[in-house]
């Protein structure tokens, strides 16, 4: 259905198996191999993935990254994040209370509320470490799902794209709080919906953690990753190398320009807290020293980063998990994969691309200006396992009506349908 408030236009200037829905068949003799079942594939697929990716049509032709721009990693990563067309939408705001008094902020498409059907599946967009609605990544998968049909909602962490801050307190690699809090505010919105999340970066690896940390319970049907740093002391190491200080230095400034729009939150706060380090940070380390690490109870930076890698998390992830990075990853570095975890669950899929950057992925139709190479993988990975879980859902409706015509009807069950 169209809305009228999504639009295509460059906003910047740029020259001239608990309970898989992954078929029998993928899950069986998982591979870390080159796919055999892909035209001229370069791709390193780990885990359940034949009859699953073979029919994927994002994934007939080779990947090939875009001219010039591709020949290095900090190239690419740089011209998306500088020159990477902004889809122009319209979005509704909506805040949400957490039971610690703090805020997120949760951004809508303007109308979806009354032009969708009420059972839409709602898709939920965590972006990377200081990113929002407004990063133009985000922007051009929302875009995607919505012309597919999909309710979305982006995200907001704390102070994140003018989130509010009402307490001394941001959020970290490490917590999930605020994901299970919105997560559990648009099921009960949208109950008759099916919900999906996408994450990048630091986003996607909260969602990891929280899909293994709600294993037994996890509410979301689906999910994929993209970018996810995984093991955190791993790309902390790279983190300080080289070229890589460029990226350090610029999130180490997005951080401290957050942190100094509510700087009054902190004042006085005492304990281990160093505020002027944090105020004056030269590095996403010396940030996470300062406040983050001392904030979330851990004893060091270094603690922080160990235990809040999500690489710890695949093992118990039970529901179906597309995990996208780029093997020249200059912020998640390819060998913090956990591939042996990912193998080993039937319900996780790897897919490693050569080349892609952080972020970047300027290849495929849409290169270089358009969305990334993995917005049209993602989203037939998402309406894959969407319509499969419709047809069960047909079948065990349909089971369930032979059952009541073949015994006593139950009332209950037509009192709870009307009810909904």
């Amino acid at each position: 259905m169209a809305n009228p408030h999504l639009r295509f236009s460059p906003a910047r200037p740029y020259p001239t198996l608990r309970r898989s829905l992954l078929p029998l068949s993928a899950m069986s003799s998982p591979s870390d191999t080159k796919s055999e079942d892909l035209p001229g594939s370069s791709l390193e697929i780990v885990g359940a993935r034949r009859s699953l990716l073979s029919n994927f049509a994002s994934l007939q032709c080779p990947y090939k990254a875009f001219p010039v721009l591709g020949w290095n990693r900090h190239v690419e990563t740089i011209f998306a994040a500088i020159y990477r067309a902004l889809p122009v939408v319209k979005l509704r705001r909506k805040c949400l209370r957490t039971k610690d008094d703090g805020a997120v902020a949760l951004d809508w498409v303007l109308g979806d509320e009354t032009e969708l059907p009420f059972d839409s599946p709602v898709l939920i967009l965590l972006p990377g470490l200081t990113g929002g609605s407004g990063d133009t990544y985000v922007r051009h998968m929302l875009l995607r799902a919505r012309k597919k049909g999909w309710r979305v909602v982006v995200f907001n962490s704390r102070g994140c794209a003018d989130s509010p801050v009402t307490t001394p307190k941001f959020y970290s690699a490490s917590f999930t709080d605020d994901l299970c809090e919105v997560v559990s505010r648009v099921s009960t919105l949208y109950p008759k919906s099916k919900l999906y999340a996408v994450g990048w970066s630091l986003g996607a690896n909260i969602l990891v953690r929280y899909l293994g940390q709600e294993s037994h319970n996890c509410v979301l049907s689906g999910a994929v990753s993209l970018c996810n740093p995984f093991n955190l002391p791993i790309a902390d190491e790279d983190f300080h190398k080289g070229f890589n200080n460029v990226y350090d230095g610029a999130l180490s400034r997005g951080l401290c320009n957050i942190f100094k729009k509510h700087a009054l939150l902190f004042e006085g706060i005492g304990g281990e807290y160093n505020i002027p380090m944090v105020a004056n940070a030269r590095s996403v380390r010396d940030f996470d020293e300062g406040l983050t690490r001392v904030t979330f109870g851990f004893k060091s930076v270094d603690d922080y980063y160990y235990n809040s890698s999500s690489s710890r998390s695949i093992k118990d992830v039970s529901v179906p998990l597309l995990c996208i990075q780029a093997e020249n990853d200059p912020i998640a570095p390819s060998r913090g994969i956990p591939r042996e975890d990912i193998k080993e669950n039937p319900n996780c899929l790897l897919i490693v691309t050569p080349k892609g950057g952080h972020l970047g992925w300027v290849a495929g139709d849409e290169a270089p200006f358009g969305c990334p190479w993995t917005d049209p993988v993602v989203m037939e990975f998402l309406e894959h396992l969407h319509n499969q879980g419709d047809e069960k859902t047909s079948t065990a409706n349909y089971c369930s009506d032979e059952l009541n015509e073949n015994n006593q009807p139950s009332d209950s069950s037509v009192i709870v349908h009307i009810q909904q």
